[in-house]
């Protein structure tokens, strides 16, 4: 069933569909009755002086009938005269934009509506005022309007300076469009110019500066002919901008969306009162006064969805006496989601956070415009909310350098991934990034579909920019590891590291094209449900993708990979070791919780964006930015309206005769006692290597090549010094699922 906001939004969707019917009708209506006018004005003119209008004692011969006849005499007659015309068309440009025909903006075209009927209507007005059509319509062309104005002008100014200041206006209003016109033809003609100069002084894009040879002296035999040299003369160095390469002069009239294609939902903010945080701090003191447990004060920080209460306690006070009463704080004060911190890292402190009564939405347009996302010198800059202390949340996604999402459904996962690609697109030039959009549910990533000829890459034979078909995400897959393989190839013959470093060179024209050099966009592959992958396409998908995760990093292509099952056969050890940072949305159990970011905490998130974001530093809490459906459209029609490429990035050829194995070469070498050491180590709930020791009589090389056979599948974790692996499968049916693949 729809909720109740999919409800509501298309309630919205039928109310302006047809208020847009509505409008086109009416601009119909108003052009046929203001045509009529135009020939039965005289006939009909009687009818008007009646009382009641809508009670005619003769037939009308408008048209439009008698409401046409009215509201034609009061446009035309008393009002504009012809420019009343504007009218109709500004009515049938308001269905337009109401039924999405066209994006169109209704407040600047309303304004120009109304000067242009004013300014025509006195223009019109004083025009034929020399003419015998001045008696037309009652007033003149220019309707009583324009008449009148042209009376009070002519007494100020005169006849002939009523004409100057009607000839500089009507000029005045096409000037800008004319100028603009002529600057950018301007411009084109200099750029053609440029490009035909670079063009004849360098016969390819790369300065390749060789040593110059020693001038030759050519000695001819004989007395017929003396001694001559050859001189070889270096050419004049160009100017230092044309050493450049420019990523951008593709597009280069490109703009980056503008900020107010999104909501400010004021409405929905809302901020912790004080009667609420003092209410909370006494039930805490209370609470821990019960238990023996003295502090020395309390901090109240309050944020969007929680609010931290930082708690000095008193000396003496052990912490673990502290966490042991969570449950019978989170009790007393009735909370909907309540989290301890103990100790909180970097103070003397610890905390609680508890739930809001009324949490606030954090609009994707306040972390937009904030200070701290403009002025960003990172890569693939990505914002996605706000902190406890109300803090922008921004990370970059090119350190990361890969980023995995789970959570339970409707918790604000997918919404996380509209607000990172919202970032991306608000800060890239299409020259500078690609995506690669995985959508197995159809439905999510399909509106991106319209940025196909300026943000997205796809195989060259694929009939969709979003890829929606498995077998086409296995060979996608298997793509960018060619990509990423040709990218390191180049990254090693042009002696450098990292794609910021080739880049870099092959800006300042270091690296020949004609050898295969190339300037490198950013990469990112956003893959909607990973579960479902896993569950139809396993191994082959597994496969690419690990190697991705390792080495695309130097490559610059970067994961972001999203899941609403966060369970151990989906988040396998494999794609844990290759994802350091994770965001964690509301989940049901614990064991969901520790299985995304190894800590049981997830679950007592309060959902609707709240959640816990790891980045290889400590759990970070935070309110997901929100983001519309409405208002991701509006994004993608802005960029889609614009000039793009001939056609989406193409990735390299894949096929069938291609296929190699990207899996570790112990994956088909597994040992005999493979599955049994795997059922033994779930059924004692432990994964050491002496338990395989003592129970199969194996010496330690042997028993250490299984326990790294089951790491790799994804059954255990990394070694954790003396200690014993983490179990990652907790259950024979997990199990049996997992050796079924």
């Amino acid at each position: 069933m729809a909720s109740d906001k999919e409800k509501k939004l298309n309630v919205r969707e039928n109310i302006r569909l047809i208020t847009g019917w509505l409008f086109l009708a009416l601009g119909v209506y108003l052009l046929i009755a203001f045509v009529s006018y135009l020939f039965t004005w005289t006939v009909d003119q009687s009818l008007l002086s009646h009382d009641d209008i809508f009670v005619p004692e003769a037939e009308v011969a408008n048209s439009g009938g008698i409401i046409g006849n009215y509201w034609s005499d009061l446009f035309i007659g008393n009002l504009f005269g012809i420019s009343a015309f504007i009218i109709p068309f500004f009515c049938i440009a308001v269905s337009v934009f109401l039924l999405k025909i066209k994006r169109i903006r209704i407040i600047p075209l309303f304004f120009t509506t109304a000067f242009a009927c004013i300014i025509f209507s006195i223009a019109l007005g004083y025009i034929f005022s020399f003419t015998s059509l001045r008696y037309v319509f009652g007033s003149g062309v220019g309707g009583t309007y324009g008449y009148r104005v042209n009376e009070w002008l002519i007494s100020m100014l005169g006849t002939a300076g009523t004409g100057v200041l009607i000839f500089f206006v009507l000029t005045a209003f096409p000037l800008p469009f004319i100028y603009r016109w002529i600057r950018n033809r301007k411009e084109k003609k200099g750029l053609q110019s440029t490009v035909a100069e670079e063009t004849a002084l360098e016969p390819s894009p790369v300065t390749v500066v060789e040593p110059l040879p020693e001038p030759m002296t050519v000695k001819v035999k004989g007395d017929q002919a003396p001694v001559f040299e050859v001189e070889i003369i270096e050419e004049e160095s160009t100017s230092g901008e044309m050493l450049f390469y420019d990523p951008k002069q593709d597009l280069p009239r490109y703009k980056k969306p503008t900020l107010d294609l999104l909501e400010d939902y004021k409405t929905s903010i809302t901020e912790v009162s004080h009667e609420e945080l003092e209410r909370n701090n006494q039930k805490i003191v209370e609470c821990l006064r019960t238990f023996d447990i003295q502090i020395e004060k309390i901090v109240a920080t309050p944020g969007p969805t929680v609010t931290l209460y930082k708690i000095v306690l008193s000396p003496g006070i052990r912490i673990s006496q502290f966490t042991r009463l969570e449950d019978d704080i989170m009790l007393s004060l009735a909370a909907r989601g309540m989290r301890v911190i103990a100790p909180i890292p970097g103070t003397n402190m610890v905390g609680i956070e508890v739930a809001n009564d009324k949490p606030s939405l954090v609009p994707m347009k306040s972390v937009l415009d904030s200070t701290k996302f403009k002025e960003s010198k990172d890569d693939l800059p990505i914002v996605l909310g706000k902190s406890i202390s109300n803090e922008i949340v921004m990370l970059d996604l090119a350190r990361l350098p890969h980023l995995l999402v789970a959570g339970a459904t409707g918790q604000g996962k997918s919404v996380a991934l509209n607000a990172i690609l919202a970032s991306l697109l608000y800060k890239m030039h299409p020259a500078y990034l690609k995506l690669v959009l995985v959508d197995p549910k159809r439905v999510e990533l399909n509106l991106y579909s319209k940025l196909e000829n300026h943000f997205l890459a796809k195989l060259p034979d694929a009939e969709s920019p979003i890829i929606i078909d498995t077998k086409k995400v296995v060979y996608t897959l298997n793509s960018l590891c060619i990509e990423m393989d040709n990218r390191l190839e180049l990254y090693n013959r042009a002696g450098v590291r990292n794609i910021k470093e080739y880049n870099e060179k092959f800006l300042k024209r270091s690296l020949n094209p004609q050898k295969g050099h190339r300037f490198m966009p950013f990469i990112v592959l956003i893959i909607d449900e990973f579960a479902d992958l896993i569950m139809t396409a396993g191994r082959d998908v597994e496969g690419p993708l690990t190697r991705l995760a390792q080495m695309g990093r130097a490559s610059g292509i970067h994961l972001v990979i999203a899941t609403q099952r966060p369970t151990t056969n989906i988040i396998t050890g494999t794609i844990k070791a290759n994802f350091p940072a994770r965001i964690a949305f509301r989940v049901a159990s614990k064991i969901d919780s520790r299985t995304i970011i190894d800590v049981s905490e997830a679950n007592q998130l309060v959902g609707r964006g709240d959640m816990l974001l790891s980045a290889g530093t400590d759990l970070l809490r935070a309110q997901c930015a929100f983001i519309d459906t409405p208002e991701v459209e509006r994004i993608v029609e802005f960029i889609g309206d614009q000039q793009g490429y001939s056609g989406p990035m193409e990735l390299p050829e894949y096929s069938e005769t291609d296929r190699q194995d990207t899996l570790s070469p112990l994956s088909d070498q597994r040992d005999e006692l493979f599955e049994e050491a795997a059922r033994l180590l779930v059924q004692n709930g432990e994964g050491s290597t002496s338990l395989l020791q003592r129970r199969f009589r194996l010496g330690y090389n042997r028993a250490g090549r299984i326990m790294d056979q089951l790491e790799e599948a994804g059954i255990v974790g990394p070694p954790r010094g003396s200690s014993p692996r983490e179990l990652l499968v907790n259950s024979q049916e997990l199990l049996d699922d997992l050796l079924a693949k």
